[in-house]
């Protein structure tokens, strides 16, 4: 185990874009976050860096949807093809209903008449001889048998023990009597009991003066009446044959749904994975595009869009890659001329006490902006490093209390009213122990500068994390700046042309903690103030 030491040369140093940033940075060469030119790398950064880009690169697994486009589809088509066969089925039962009872009814209402119209019936109407009219009439029934019956003012006679029946409704013997009817006969199908009934009435008739002349009516009126079970029972298996033929057609109709749904879904698939492959980086993903239905125009046209979202991003990389490029190679170019001002700027420094008033201040300014011009340099080339992704950890199990308690003694924030530090003893990390110190030292001394005393500084253990806050007494952070506070020289004063350092302190500080596979999070007390959160894994 090792014990976590601060730079010896390190000082604080807290700056900030429009009210909160800071890092810490040594004097001389290098900035707190510079890897230090080692060559090894630490073996535990590098397998929770691993394990953090695994997480990125893992794309969410997609759950089925129940009620998905491909079951949308079949049930569409379905239902179409229950519907097309239901109506079908109605139209073809309407029909064949009506021609199987229109048959039945033509025949037998023909058949009744003619045999009415042969009947030779002398008047006053014997009963007895009557009656045996009526019982050779119904032998003679088409298509079936009758039940006859006749009805001569009070009197009434049938085929059968009834003279009356219940199926002769009051509408059809008031059809019948009608004298501005012609007397050719009514009829009327009738329901008793479930049972189906089709009922004809047709009037006695004489010629008074000549065949030529108008019938004339004897007052005697004959009713026949039939069953037509039969013909329901036609209707009836009819219906049965139609459900039962419906359910094997929908079931058929089933195949070309399923047919006709993957054919829609398939370019619909291969959008989707191209549209996940594109989310992953590979811009170069493209799709088969084949006929010309609008699925096809969907696909040209991801098609084109891919290609200048590739074109766009590859000029986007190179322009970014050329700027990186830049503000390494200004760095490293700048870092040795700065060297030798900052070595001549601190001659002067101490020889300034010998010159005049006016001297002394233009050294000690031009010291002052040379000092910031060589931690700008060093913020950069940092900044690149983490870029370009050449940024390393080593780390190493340390006690992290023992690590904040350095940090604050080497930056000699040790008066308590200025930091109050409540250490959690005994907390055992694995820690890069200098990019600690770094994020322990940007955010307290970003504190001290930009907040108010004192700063409070905690630390504790949390679930399997490491969480310390860094808290201050000042105005607070603007919501609208909080959003943007770990940006890179985001001001949250536009009117200020300049801050009081590189403002990259805390975007310095944001890559080191992610770089731990951590979080650092900016917020509000409410009971005013700012507060810093970081949290890493133990």
């Amino acid at each position: 185990m090792k014990a976590c030491v601060a730079p010896d040369e390190d000082t604080g140093r807290a700056d900030g874009p429009g009210g909160h940033s800071g890092h810490g940075r040594g004097h001389h060469g290098g900035t707190a976050g510079h890897d230090g030119g080692a060559a090894d790398r630490g073996a535990a950064g590098r397998g929770r860096r691993g394990r953090a880009a695994r997480r990125e690169g893992r794309s969410p697994r997609l759950r089925p949807h129940p009620f998905g486009l491909r079951t949308r589809l079949v049930l569409a088509f379905l239902l179409v093809a229950a519907v097309g066969c239901g109506t079908t089925a109605a139209l073809t039962y309407r029909a064949a209903r009506n021609a199987i009872l229109e048959q039945t009814q033509d025949t037998a209402v023909s058949a009744f008449r003619e045999q009415v119209a042969a009947l030779g019936v002398t008047l006053p109407v014997e009963p007895d001889m009557l009656r045996d009219t009526l019982m050779l009439v119904a032998r003679q029934g088409k298509p079936r048998a009758w039940r006859v019956y006749a009805e001569y003012g009070t009197l009434r006679v049938s085929s059968t023990d009834r003279p009356t029946s219940s199926v002769i409704t009051p509408e059809l013997r008031a059809r019948a009597a009608d004298d501005q009817a012609v007397p050719h006969g009514s009829f009327q199908r009738v329901v008793r009991n479930g049972t189906p009934y089709l009922t004809i009435a047709v009037p006695a008739v004489f010629l008074a003066h000549s065949p030529e002349g108008p019938p004339q009516r004897t007052g005697l009126v004959f009713y026949a009446v039939m069953e037509l079970d039969e013909e329901e029972a036609n209707i009836e298996a009819m219906v049965t044959a139609a459900r039962d033929g419906a359910l094997p057609a929908l079931a058929v109709a089933l195949i070309p749904a399923l047919i006709a749904a993957r054919g829609v879904l398939r370019p619909v698939r291969e959008l989707r994975h191209a549209a996940r492959s594109m989310g992953r980086g590979r811009l170069d993903t493209r799709i088969h595009a084949t006929g010309s239905d609008e699925l096809a125009d969907l696909a040209r046209t991801f098609n084109e869009s891919a290609a200048e979202l590739e074109r766009s991003v590859a000029e986007l990389r190179d322009a970014e890659a050329r700027a990186r490029r830049f503000a390494s190679d200004v760095s490293h170019e700048l870092r040795t001329p700065l060297a030798g001002m900052l070595a001549v700027t601190e001659v002067l420094d101490e020889d300034a006490g010998t010159l005049d008033s006016d001297t002394a201040r233009a050294v000690r300014l031009i010291s002052a902006e040379t000092g910031k011009l060589a931690v700008l340099v060093e913020d950069l080339m940092e900044i690149s490093r983490f870029d370009a992704r050449a940024a390393e950890l080593h780390t190493d199990e340390v006690d992290a209390a023992d690590c904040v308690r350095k940090t604050l003694q080497h930056r000699h924030w040790t008066d308590p009213a200025q930091v109050v530090p409540y250490l959690g003893e005994g907390i055992r990390a694995r820690l890069d122990p200098r990019r600690f110190d770094v994020v322990v030292a940007n955010l307290v001394g970003n504190a001290l500068r930009h907040g108010a005393a004192p700063v409070t500084v905690r630390l504790w253990a949390e679930e399997e994390q490491l969480v310390a806050e860094v808290a201050d007494r000042g105005p607070g952070i603007h919501p609208d700046v909080l959003p943007h506070v770990f940006d890179r020289f985001y001001k949250a004063d536009q009117a200020r042309t300049r801050s009081a350092g590189s403002g990259l302190g805390l975007a310095i500080t944001l890559e080191n903690v992610r770089l731990h596979g951590g979080t650092v999070t900016a917020s509000n007390s409410p009971e005013g103030g700012a507060v810093f959160t970081v949290r890493m894994p133990l």
